[in-house]
């Protein structure tokens, strides 16, 4: 197996990109519920605080940090992803090579990650979280998308309703340009 350079800091707080394999389905946000139960699942058995989420049609960003002493954020991946994909129907078209594996074709096989920095830069990439349905042209508002933590910080009172951010960021944020 490849040995991918990550960041394993434990207890650290992590901006992940995640896709489905097929750009051009709708599977998380049609089957949104099955997408719920696998994080949270995942999350009796590997805890992790979610900081940002939102999820479009065919991906989604996280923000989310870990416990002290704990850095694997990949275990708690590969279940999100393998639950989600058992909760659906097996309709999806599939290469050799996965056929092998024993694979989906549900989810891309690695993912995204950036170690959060520092406060400026958990900001910035909470902002994007919240933006990222008006970059895609899915919404007009940051508040009319309903698959974003967003609501959740609105209600904390840690952003205005009407808040929309700014769908101009820059910056490397694990998406395809």
């Amino acid at each position: 197996m490849p040995n991918y350079r990550r960041a394993f800091v434990p207890g650290g707080c992590w901006f992940f990109t995640v896709n489905l394999l097929n750009r051009r389905q709708t599977l998380l946000v049609d089957h949104i519920a099955a997408l719920r139960e696998a994080i949270a699942t995942t999350r009796q058995n590997y805890s992790f605080a979610i900081d940002a989420f939102v999820v479009l049609p065919d991906h989604l960003h996280a923000i989310w940090t870990l416990p002290p002493g704990d850095s694997d954020f990949s275990t708690r991946w590969r279940l999100i992803k393998s639950r989600f994909a058992k909760a659906l129907p097996k309709r999806e078209a599939l290469s050799a090579a996965r056929v092998a594996r024993g694979e989906r074709g549900i989810w891309q096989r690695r993912f995204w990650e950036h170690l959060i920095r520092d406060e400026v830069d958990y900001a910035r990439h909470v902002e994007y979280c919240y933006v990222n349905p008006l970059k895609h042209r899915l919404v007009t508002r940051v508040r009319e998308w309903p698959h974003s933590s967003f609501h959740r910080d609105v209600r904390a009172g840690l952003f205005p309703e009407d808040w929309g951010g700014d769908s101009a960021m820059s910056g490397d944020f694990g998406e395809r340009q």
